[in-house]
């Protein structure tokens, strides 16, 4: 497994609105490290390192080692709140884990061998609809990507979660239902086609 990425953060004392700002001026972005079952230690990040981390992908689904003044904690990002105005980041939670700990994360959906997909070699288009899916995973397992294989789907397939392999002991959130994750549908020119054929259909059988 490779590892964690690291992240600099120094402790801070002043906490509320005015400390933030005057954090926010140096360049810095307040942060708090919370959870398991340990009180809640508050901390900066330098600006430029959460915008890069943030916007790099998988920011809330990767474990990371916070490195506060020497002290490294396991966290994982929970939450952060952006500027609405300049989307930039202005606050941080992460959340301590352990090798032990089950955490929810929200992981993206990658999709494999388009190439081998006959349907989509026929025109077909594959439309996504989750871009994403909630796993519930250990916090030293979490995987990088849904993947979805596309080989021998068809147009007019629709591809569910349980058609994935997931990792052992990692499952979907969702449990009641085996959800659809993308469907391989017709082009519009086919569509098109068959409508109008449908319609003739229709009209012979009224004559």
């Amino acid at each position: 497994m490779a590892a964690n990425k690291v992240l600099k953060a120094q402790a801070r004392e002043g906490v509320g609105k005015g400390a933030a700002r005057e954090l926010r001026r140096q360049g810095r972005v307040p942060a708090v490290i919370y959870g398991d079952k340990k009180p809640p230690v508050t901390v900066s990040v330098a600006f430029k390192d959460a915008l890069k981390s943030i916007y790099s992908g998988g920011f809330k689904s990767h474990v990371l080692d916070l490195d506060v003044d020497g002290t490294v904690h396991k966290v994982i990002p929970r939450d952060y709140q952006l500027d609405v105005v300049m989307d930039q980041p202005v606050h941080i939670d992460f959340l301590r884990v352990s090798g032990s700990s089950t955490i929810t994360v929200e992981v993206h959906v990658e999709f494999i061998n388009e190439e081998k997909s006959p349907g989509l070699k026929r025109g077909g288009t594959l439309n996504v609809v989750r871009h994403t899916v909630e796993l519930i995973a250990p916090a030293n397992a979490i995987p990088e990507a849904v993947t979805v294989d596309l080989s021998g789907t068809e147009i007019g397939d629709s591809i569910h979660i349980s058609a994935v392999t997931l990792p052992k002991g990692v499952k979907p959130t969702i449990t009641d239902r085996d959800f659809t994750i993308a469907t391989v549908v017709a082009p519009s020119g086919l569509k098109s086609a068959e409508a109008a054929d449908g319609a003739e259909e229709e009209a012979a059988d009224e004559e």
